[in-house]
């Protein structure tokens, strides 16, 4: 699926942009489907938001009940002061997560994909296990800020073998806040871990090395229907939308059958519910 020099270029950047990998008819899809499961939340349920700033104090059960199953999380300011939204349910979701990639029919279809596969194989993933999916809205005016880190410190396993694929569902920009990346940074240390004991969940800091700045990090600015995998080192973030345009995105994260996925990672699968591959 991968030129030499693309699976080159990987190696060396920590990342890969893949132009019109997913088609018109399977964004637009899997986008009806994610406003479909919007249009079904009740907000009542929970009114919990999902930021990537003091993780650990912020992570509640809602969102670890997530790991296996699929829910809505709010954008941090989609809420006024008086504790009411401040805009339309469909404008204030943050993503939807975890496992829409085994549980929901549209979201498989577009996610269990042999071209996927063999990327992944490409990338060095001999036995693909994809463990999470997220759709991510990136709303206008108020998508949140994802800080920089690097997805290994979710989905640690020995050797680090977790990869992204990332999925533009719609143009992302320097203005509705498209992903950044350091390249070469994939070939620096795990900075953090989050460790999940049952309920308690904790960040351990490994290594004191600073994230990148703009002098070292790049835009990576991709259209619709584009697909960025990147390594599971790579710092990377995106800055806040504010836009009047949302930047829609699924993402799947995989590790490597093939390496040991260690136990404190806050998603698990068990025999009842055994994690799977892109086919």
């Amino acid at each position: 699926m991968l030129t030499i020099e693309q699976q080159e270029q990987y190696q060396r950047d920590g990342y890969i942009i893949l132009p019109d990998f997913k088609g018109a008819d399977e964004i637009a899809a899997l986008r009806a489907r994610a406003e479909q499961i919007v249009n079904e939340f009740d907000p009542s349920v929970s009114q919990s938001i999902f930021t990537t700033r003091d993780q650990a104090k912020n992570t509640n059960d809602y969102f670890l009940a997530s790991d296996n199953t699929i829910r809505c999380f709010f954008e941090e300011e989609a809420f006024g002061a008086d504790g009411q939204l401040k805009q339309a349910k469909s404008l204030s979701i943050n993503k939807i997560g975890h496992a829409m990639h085994d549980l929901d029919p549209v979201f498989r279809a577009f996610s269990a994909d042999p071209k996927l596969a063999e990327v992944a194989r490409d990338l060095g993933l001999a036995d693909a296990q994809v463990w999470q999916s997220m759709y991510i809205f990136k709303q206008p005016g108020i998508g949140g800020e994802v800080r920089w880190h690097q997805d290994a410190t979710y989905f640690e396993t020995t050797p680090i073998s977790v990869t992204t694929f990332w999925f533009a569902l719609e143009d992302a920009t320097l203005d509705n806040g498209c992903l950044w990346a350091e390249p070469g940074g994939h070939r620096g240390p795990l900075r953090e871990r989050f460790i999940r004991n049952g309920d308690a969940v904790r960040v351990e800091k490994l290594d004191a090395m600073p994230w990148p700045d703009d002098s070292t990090a790049v835009p990576l600015e991709v259209k619709a229907g584009a697909l960025v995998c990147f390594h599971g080192l790579l710092p990377h973030y995106s800055a806040p939308n504010r836009s009047p345009v949302s930047r829609h995105a699924y993402t799947l994260h995989a590790t490597d059958g093939q390496t040991e996925y260690a136990a404190h990672n806050w998603i698990q699968r068990d025999a009842a519910f055994p994690v799977r591959g892109f086919v």
